[in-house]
């Protein structure tokens, strides 16, 4: 006797929503101002908050989340660690937003020698590590190195367990208004630190529609920044935790890629992929990656939307 047939529909799920890991950081705020204003699909994107990258990596990895927003040398590491990312979006590119401060005493990057450094080891503080003391002509064994969590950052400094801290926006203006001394910021280096939205290579196109409405958000978040920074920055401040005036300077350091800058920096001779050849001979240089990244599909413009919207 013939089975009766059960509907199509009852084995089918509906796909859940794509989980976008994200700390808190200013090029990345946009985002969370699109979803507070109801311009992102709810039903279809769950913007997951982290304490920092290497949260939001651990996400990537336990499968919490398929996209993160990450500096590109962290989707570089992540990818060394198995898991496919391609680049969708430039949130922004560090021109002064990632610092190095220091204790008033310390006057001269040479006077780090002997001292104790805090960074977040794990992610992109790493890097910049490996910048400053090249710039300090000093090695790994002149310094002591804590690695700290960002959400540590503030507190390592007030316990005075560290004589300088390689941190970012906002916990770096918060700092410096009480008397932390600007040793060296990203306008040292230029063109190394892109804050990027980054998704599993393998499921991207899985949840287009969630992409699109993301990406679309953060250039209508841009454009409500440049059309009323005061108003917008006031809207910003509760979750970089600073005044709305001092929210708005955050964004001093860092330049916002427009749709057609975006559109250039994501295709095979953009600046993006240059940017990730010299980063992977940095980073493999100096132990960050275990092996060279192949580049394959590492950026993509697919997703970007054809035109900003108003």
């Amino acid at each position: 006797m013939a089975l009766p047939l059960l509907p199509a529909v009852a084995g089918c799920k509906p796909m859940p929503p794509l989980a976008v890991a994200s700390h808190v950081w200013p090029g990345y705020e946009l985002m969370f101002l699109a979803r507070s204003e109801g311009w992102l699909p709810g039903e279809a994107l769950r913007l997951l908050e982290t304490r920092s990258a290497t949260d939001s990596i651990a996400a990537l990895m336990e499968h919490r989340a398929e996209a993160a927003a990450l500096t590109l040398d962290e989707v570089l590491r992540v990818r060394a660690g198995g898991i496919p990312l391609t680049v969708v979006l430039v949130f922004d590119i560090s021109a002064g937003a990632d610092v190095v401060i220091a204790k008033p005493e310390i006057r001269r990057l040479a006077d780090l020698k002997g001292k104790v450094i805090g960074a977040e080891t794990s992610a992109l503080g790493a890097l910049i590590l490996v910048r400053l003391l090249a710039k300090a002509g000093l090695t790994k064994d002149d310094v002591s190195i804590l690695s700290l969590t960002p959400d540590s950052h503030f507190d390592a400094w007030h316990d005075r367990r560290i004589d300088a801290l390689i941190t970012y926006e906002p916990t770096a203006s918060r700092l410096l208004s009480e008397g932390a001394k600007r040793l060296l910021d990203s306008r040292q280096f230029p063109e190394t630190i892109f804050d990027v939205l980054a998704v599993r290579s393998d499921l991207a196109h899985q949840h287009e529609a969630a992409l699109r409405a993301l990406i679309g958000g953060h250039f209508r978040g841009i454009q409500r920044l440049r059309q009323s920074p005061q108003d917008t920055a006031y809207r910003l401040a509760g979750r970089l935790a600073l005044p709305g005036d001092r929210a708005l300077q955050t964004f001093r350091g860092l330049q916002l890629p427009s749709l057609s800058e975006n559109k250039s920096l994501l295709v095979p001779t953009g600046r993006l992929l240059a940017a990730s050849r010299e980063l992977n001979t940095l980073m493999l240089a100096n132990g960050l990656l275990a092996k060279a990244d192949n580049l394959l599909d590492l950026v993509s413009d697919a997703y970007l939307p054809d035109q900003e919207s108003a």
